[in-house]
């Protein structure tokens, strides 16, 4: 999709949205993990998305496919990389190149269940490199900073959003 088809896009969806707000609400399709045996879960989609995870051998796993830490890293980057390219098109900037690294840190420890040691990430961290021709760098970092500063997922990470469960 070109930049301009970007705009035009979200322009269309921005109006309907002012003028019939109930209908930027929406649920969600579910992802669904399917356990395959070992620690190799399938992921699945309603649409035909599927994706394999897996942990690495000194955990028990096979490393046959990601471990669901990093997929979650995927998705914050890609997010963030789709809100900004977003934010560009907006803007009428066509841009060059973009590309978003997340990093974390986390200890296996309590992956274990080891007392006193936390499950979650500690830290997380984006690197955003982003060039567009005869584009001030201020303005690229307001780019930058608008779009990961809407991402849906690292909006939903800095929330801190509860998991509701239901076992049955």
């Amino acid at each position: 999709m070109s930049d301009l088809r970007v705009r035009d896009a979200l322009d269309r969806m921005r109006r309907r949205f002012l003028d019939q707000p109930a209908s930027a609400r929406n649920r969600n399709t579910p992802a669904t993990a399917v356990w395959r045996g070992g620690l190799k879960c399938e992921i699945a989609g309603p649409n035909g998305d599927s994706a394999t995870t897996d942990m690495p051998a000194a955990l028990g796993g096979e490393a046959s496919g990601p471990n669901p830490g990093w997929l979650m890293r995927a998705s914050l980057a890609s997010c963030a990389a789709t809100v900004i390219a977003m934010q560009a098109a907006q803007r009428g900037i066509a841009l060059r190149s973009l590309a978003v690294e997340v990093e974390s840190c986390t200890d296996a420890r309590g992956l274990l269940g080891i007392d006193g040691v936390p499950t979650g990430l500690d830290a997380l961290r984006l690197s955003i490199r982003i060039a567009a021709d005869d584009v001030p760098e201020d303005q690229l970092r307001q780019i930058a900073e608008a779009g990961q500063a809407l991402s849906p997922v690292a909006c939903t990470l800095r929330a801190g959003l509860a998991v509701e469960i239901a076992v049955g």
